[in-house]
């Protein structure tokens, strides 16, 4: 019976020492003030180097910052999109984000359904009602928008002042008002310092696939180029990379968007207009975790820091210092009102 009961005790205190330990690599044990975000990525999804990486980076940070436990989902087509928010709300996430416009309606109608859950999306579309108004998003949803035409005017007026040709070009993706956003910002940008500069303007395609296709990409790019352009500033998602290719192969540039895309193709992309996409997915999951979630639009412009363009070691000796210090100018203009970029066509 002693050995017995000694048994027992060594037992017992090697289990409890056994509570303490915890594998190499294993991740802590949530906390109670923890959140879970749930975030499905739009067409192109993760490795697209430019807007669904940037969502990651958010989410990333929010993990590491904030202790956020984050569930991603790539969809496929169609209704993988609505079937992975919907899967998402109904495991009880704390707030769940759709990145990319294409989820507008269906995180609309999923935020009425589960009104004690948060929603976000990322490029959400604002639509209007009969007498032009916005029709704001469900109280517990938030509409994370950006002045794409703002940064767009910046690297449009960089593209005329550095590109040598009194042609440039742009590519985008589907045929969409979102889209035209950046091309009518660029092309103020170029027509604001250089009047009588052509822009050629082309997209991909008139669905979501116009976002991934490097080969229609590619495609527009070479016969632009061929055209007398030496500078294409593409919004097109990885059709792009098809962009960067055909700037390699004329020896011509580039400029990527959303992200910086220098390593896509070093020495060709003369810079990119980028977005804060990380900023404000970390931002609203912040805002999910601290109380502070309000749902309606919210803006990120030059004033906010929502858009700019990259100027660093890279591609400093690319961009002369009185064009940089131009472009300067122009930034201040635009954040006090002096110039009115268009977000139309």
């Amino acid at each position: 019976m002693k050995r017995l009961l000694t048994l027992l005790g060594v037992l017992l205190v090697a289990h409890v020492a056994l509570l303490f330990v915890r594998p190499r690599g294993a991740a802590s044990a949530p906390t109670r003030d923890a959140i879970d975000v749930g975030i499905v990525f739009d067409v192109g999804g993760r490795g697209d180097k430019s807007f669904n990486d940037g969502a990651y980076l958010g989410a990333e940070r929010a993990e590491r910052q904030l202790g956020a436990r984050v569930r991603f989902i790539e969809p496929g087509e169609g209704s993988d999109r609505e079937a992975g928010l919907r899967l998402l709300a109904a495991e009880g996430m704390d707030i769940v984000i759709g990145v990319g416009f294409i989820f507008t309606d269906d995180l609309t109608q999923l935020a009425k359904e589960y009104p004690k859950t948060k929603f976000a999306g990322v490029d959400y579309a604002i639509g209007t009602d009969a007498q032009g108004n916005p029709i704001p998003p469900p109280s517990n949803l938030a509409a994370l928008k950006f002045r794409e035409e703002q940064g767009s005017f910046l690297v449009g007026a960089l593209a005329a002042l550095v590109g040598g040709s009194k042609r440039v070009g742009f590519i985008g993706g589907m045929d969409i008002p979102l889209i035209h956003k950046f091309e009518a910002g660029y092309r103020a940008g170029v027509k604001h310092v250089c009047p009588d500069c052509t822009v050629i303007a082309q997209y991909a395609g008139v669905t979501p696939e116009a976002f991934r296709n490097p080969g229609r990409g590619k495609e527009l790019a070479l016969s632009q180029y061929q055209s007398g352009v030496n500078i294409i500033f593409h919004a097109s998602g990885s059709t792009g990379l098809g962009v960067f290719e055909a700037a390699r192969a004329s020896h011509k540039l580039a400029i990527g968007v959303d992200a910086d895309q220098w390593a896509e193709a070093p020495s060709y992309v003369l810079t990119s207009m980028v977005k804060g996409v990380d900023a404000a997915v970390y931002d609203v999951i912040r805002r999910a975790k601290d109380g502070s979630f309000k749902g309606g639009i919210y803006q990120f412009g030059l004033a906010e820091g929502g858009v700019g363009y990259v100027y660093d070691a890279n591609n400093k000796k690319m961009i002369p210092d009185s064009v940089r210090a131009r472009l300067n100018e122009l930034r201040s203009e635009i954040i006090a009102g002096k110039i009115d970029v268009p977000s139309t066509r």
